[in-house]
């Protein structure tokens, strides 16, 4: 469950730092751990420096097994196509970067269907051509995430904190409404009691008049 939520944190980024929001771009690594017969998202953002500087970028990812030394390409995106490059990912591997400009700043994907055998080292790497008034500059980077394949989500200790403190938080909170509807009523109670005992009072006063006559007669 905390991966899911971890992997929902990343894409709100993602999306928040889409194109039609460039100023807002943060660099945020990916995720490194996968569960088995699930979707995972290998993040990739790198933000341009100058926002008001356009460009045209392609992004790569290579892989290299774990255990091994050989890397291969497994996928290409050039706006607005991607290619899947290598037969043990065809139909598993999905765009989920910038989209609708070649101006792109995350080049994420997903992979579908995780098997152990995607343990490894993946590689993205931006080809960047930037436009600059005096010329086009041309940058290359790259960024690593090892991926590690389990069986089942491990909790995190952040995710257990926030448990923890949410149910703590529910337990309070039931408390003082408990002590809000004692005190309402203690206190509507209260006045009630004394309504009626002045409604007491006016009634006795009533019976027990000074000026009272008797046969005819005032009595002082």
């Amino acid at each position: 469950m905390s991966l899911k939520i971890g992997s929902l944190l990343v894409l709100c980024v993602v999306f928040i730092c889409a194109p039609q929001c460039h100023a807002g771009c943060a660099e945020v690594d990916s995720m490194t751990e996968a569960v088995a017969g699930e979707s995972f998202m290998l993040g990739c953002i790198s933000c341009k420096r100058r926002e008001e500087v356009s460009g045209a970028t392609t992004v790569d990812w290579h892989f290299k097994p774990d255990g091994t030394d050989e890397s291969y390409h497994i996928f290409h995106y050039e706006y607005p196509f991607s290619t899947i490059l290598h037969e043990d990912f065809q139909g598993r591997l999905e765009w989920h970067g910038t989209e609708k400009t070649p101006d792109v700043q995350i080049g994420a994907i997903f992979i579908h269907n995780v098997t152990y055998n995607d343990t490894g080292t993946y590689t993205c790497t931006f080809e960047r051509t930037l436009f600059l008034t005096l010329g086009e500059e041309h940058v290359t980077i790259e960024k690593t995430v090892e991926l590690t394949v389990v069986p089942e989500a491990n909790r995190e200790l952040t995710a257990v904190i926030s448990e923890i403190m949410m149910y703590v938080l529910i337990v309070v909170l039931q408390l003082w409404m408990i002590g809000v509807l004692i005190y309402c009523y203690k206190k509507i109670y209260a006045e009630n009691e004394a309504r009626e005992a002045r409604k007491a009072l006016r009634e006795t006063n009533k019976l027990i008049d000074p000026k009272d006559t008797c046969d005819g007669v005032h009595l002082e």
